[in-house]
């Protein structure tokens, strides 16, 4: 038998002419043969990644011979109605507005499974989806939408280096398995998001730009500006203006030092002041059952954000204070306080009152960073899937529990619907 190890890596493409066949070693003969309709940067990288994973990968492209060098070896370049005719699942990696080109190939793709990876170019609120009009465009296909939200770059290089979840939706169970299937056999993790009406939801998934914390950063801005604006009028503005006494230069470390730990307080209060509010509102209407206010039910979604800013402002507050020392004017400020010792012969300087007003005050910031750290770190994923609710509610408020069924059955429900008994589900759903 010859060595294997002694095979070159890369073969040269001229031994096989215009038409390569498929790497027998390198795909599993027992996998269904995938093809790709197009031959862009998404079709480049996902070829690799099929046969990497031991796919038979065939690619239709409308200049077959000009294309076949920009994929891999073992995967067959063709015409897109070979490849067509010769997949079991197809790929349609082509612009969402040249669909229509493929008319042509819909009998050779009747009955099989099209994967549509496009996206739009701005958010579609209204609709209908590209995955929907291309059922309309091949009703005699079955189309199942899926890796929009996987850049080339995460298929060429692997999941870990992107987002493992691939949302996928059909109206065909059979053909929405069969492609969860090769999620999971590329490595990533397949989400059933239902039925192909839910194909305009995760096309607008990659255009969103962090949603959830528009709102916790605003706020976090506009008090930020107003605290400052307050402290500079207080500190540095008055005395200028009252006595002429310039201290400008505390606007970029001292001023802002100032500011940040009231900016943490007021947001670390926004995180629980909605499970208040819901809570007082489930006691007036006696009833735990009714769906809260938009505006509640946004700011309840919005907790974890608002805590994480709260945190940031937090640790930027401890940053700056240990800088202050730093500072040309403390120490200047220092020097003339010991000269001045000097000259009215002072012995003893010490203050126990003040000394023991600063060691508090430091004591208990590094508590409380300490506590508002262990918060945030719980709010990370990764950490709260290794602990029980119970455990979670002990570290996070009680009052969550109070609110943790305003949304349902909306996917953005915190995790404490897991706590919810079938009889109030179906209470719910009954109602």
């Amino acid at each position: 038998m010859p060595d294997e190890m002694a095979r070159p890596l890369i073969r040269g493409r001229g031994e096989r002419g215009g038409s390569r066949c498929l790497e027998a070693s390198m795909s599993d003969p027992g996998a269904p043969v995938v093809g790709i309709l197009g031959t862009g940067d998404f079709s480049r990288s996902l070829a690799r990644r099929l046969v990497a994973s031991g796919y038979q990968v065939v690619v239709g492209s409308r200049t077959p011979k000009r294309s076949a060098a920009l994929f891999p070896e073992e995967a067959e370049v063709t015409s897109q109605m070979e490849a067509a005719s010769q997949a079991d699942l197809v790929f349609v990696a082509v612009f969402p507005e040249h669909h229509s080109t493929l008319v042509e190939l819909k009998p050779t793709l009747a009955g099989k499974t099209l994967v549509d990876v496009s996206n739009g170019l701005r958010v579609n609120l209204d609709g209908p989806s590209n995955a929907e009009l291309l059922a309309d465009l091949f009703p005699e296909s079955i189309i199942v939408k899926g890796f929009n939200t996987i850049s080339a770059w995460s298929l060429q290089m692997g999941p870990r280096d992107g987002s493992r979840q691939v949302f996928l939706c059909s109206d065909s169970s059979k053909a929405k398995s069969s492609v969860m299937q090769l999620c999971r056999r590329l490595g990533f993790i397949p989400v059933d998001m239902g039925l192909l009406s839910s194909s305009l939801e995760i096309e607008n998934l990659p255009l969103y730009l962090f949603p959830s914390w528009r709102i916790p950063v605003l706020c976090t801005i506009a008090l930020f500006i107003s605290f400052y604006l307050y402290n500079f009028l207080r500190d540095i503005l008055q005395p200028f203006v009252t006595a002429g006494k310039s201290v400008f230069y505390k606007m970029p470390i001292e001023t802002v030092n100032v500011t940040l730990p009231s900016v943490a307080l007021v947001m670390f209060s926004l995180v629980y002041v909605p499970g208040l509010c819901a809570a007082f509102l489930q006691l007036w209407w006696g009833t735990k059952y009714n769906r809260f206010p938009k505006w509640l039910d946004g700011w309840l979604t919005r907790r974890k954000q608002f805590g994480l800013c709260s945190f940031l402002c937090a640790v930027l507050h401890a940053v700056y204070s240990m800088c202050l020392p730093l500072r040309k004017s403390f120490r200047y400020k220092l020097l003339n306080l010991a000269v001045k010792q000097v000259k009215d012969r002072v012995e003893d300087s010490w203050d126990s009152a003040e000394a023991w007003r600063m060691e508090l005050y430091i004591s208990v910031g590094i508590i409380a960073l300490g506590l508002l750290s262990l918060l945030a770190v719980t709010s990370l994923p990764s950490v709260a899937n290794t602990v029980n609710w119970r455990e979670f509610s002990f570290i996070q408020p009680p009052a969550v529990e109070a609110t943790s069924y305003s949304s349902y059955p909306s996917t953005q429900t915190c995790c404490c619907r897991t706590s919810w008994t079938r009889g109030a589900a179906e209470k719910w759903e009954g109602s």
